[in-house]
């Protein structure tokens, strides 16, 4: 068992990112990638260590950055959640917006 679990869409937004680095450096792509999924990792014994966004959501959701990505999940769920892999320098309104869209 990983100790974690993607939301549907979570999968889309690695999808989506890893095939936006592909096209310019694959090997970037997969470093991105299982930095991504080390990060996830790593939290999972510690759900807590993410820091909160009330500008993103009301929800207690937790944030982890990983480069320019933004990891929201779930500390309280087991397994640990992962709802959304977003990019940090996106419109925080359109981040609200995916996370609602999430619940």
């Amino acid at each position: 068992m990983s100790g974690f679990a993607l939301h549907p869409e979570a999968y889309g937004d690695i999808d989506d990112l890893r095939g936006y680095i592909a096209q310019y450096n694959p090997d970037a792509a997969d470093r991105v990638i299982d930095e991504i999924f080390d990060a996830i990792r790593a939290v999972v014994p510690f759900p807590n260590r993410g820091h909160r966004r009330a500008d993103l959501t009301a929800r207690p959701l937790r944030f982890i950055r990983v480069r320019d990505y933004l990891i929201g999940y779930a500390p309280d769920e087991k397994p640990l959640w992962v709802v959304a892999v977003l990019h940090g320098r996106r419109n925080p309104e359109i981040m609200a917006a995916i996370l609602r869209s999430r619940e």
